[in-house]
């Protein structure tokens, strides 16, 4: 994925870092035992997707079209293989 740019824009960070705090709100609050705050947790899980994908419509994220990869394999002949002795 590191030649892909996958996920390196604005909105992709944005979003993560909203969706993992409220998975880390929602986790400590399962450990409580509190129900509400659980789906408050949830809540701000789903705002995370909510405020990424904002963001990408205001043109902080990537292009449409940059997608696909358009990667291509190096040409490799296999070399023959040699007796050990």
């Amino acid at each position: 994925m590191a030649g892909s740019s996958h996920g390196h824009t604005p909105a992709a960070w944005t979003g993560v870092t909203i969706a993992f705090i409220g998975f880390c709100v929602a986790g400590a609050f399962m450990v409580m035992a509190q129900p509400v705050g659980f789906w408050a947790g949830m809540v701000i899980v789903l705002l995370g997707g909510v405020v990424g994908m904002i963001m990408r419509s205001m043109g902080l994220g990537q292009p449409k079209g940059s997608g696909a990869l358009q990667h291509t394999a190096p040409a490799v002949t296999p070399e023959p293989a040699a007796a050990k002795s």
